[in-house]
């Protein structure tokens, strides 16, 4: 499965949030999330533009791979999720185990997210506006799609983005963003 994203810096969320919601997007509330991303032992995922974190939100914990970018205009890669057992300090345990098999912390990513749903030639768009501790505001727009449909919904991503006024794309992640400022 292909991720298919597009980020935007938004200093202006609540003109964004409205600009959204005249579009028909439908509020699917609000979370925050913790990233806590690693680098591997046997290679260095910042020089191979891959990315590897354990996301907790609440109890519930998700170990994501992302590959490399495949696109220059997006934030297009692949993406492997698996939701780990919800059970209180499975994040932390899992964290454990990846650093007792060598893998290093790297830096967690707090973001509180605000999010929509929104539907656009046939594709369910996720929109999120992100308030990320020590980076900033921005704006996210994200569609999951097999490699067959990634033209189709690159071009629904872009319009989007045109539609909301959505102009200067940001394709480096928050973990960049973050390790930039220190």
């Amino acid at each position: 499965m292909l991720e298919i994203e597009m980020k935007f810096r938004c200093p202006d969320l609540q003109a964004l949030r409205r600009r959204i919601e005249e579009r028909g997007a439908r509020p699917a509330g609000s979370r925050v999330d913790f990233d806590t991303y690693f680098n591997a032992p046997h290679r260095n995922f910042a020089e191979t533009d891959e990315a590897f974190r354990i996301r907790q939100i609440g109890d519930r914990s998700f170990l994501t791979y992302k590959g490399p970018r495949i696109d220059q205009q997006t934030k297009t890669r692949r993406e492997i999720e698996v939701e780990l057992a919800t059970k209180p300090g499975t994040g932390a345990m899992s964290a454990e185990m990846l650093l007792a098999l060598g893998f290093h912390q790297v830096a967690v990513v707090k973001k509180e997210r605000e999010m929509f749903h929104h539907s656009i030639d046939g594709f369910d768009v996720e929109i999120t506006l992100d308030r990320v501790e020590n980076v900033g505001h921005y704006a996210e727009l994200e569609i999951m799609a097999e490699e067959p449909k990634l033209p189709a919904a690159k071009a629904a991503l872009l319009q989007l983005a045109s539609d909301l006024g959505l102009t200067q794309s940001e394709r480096r992640s928050y973990l960049e963003l973050l390790l930039a400022r220190h």
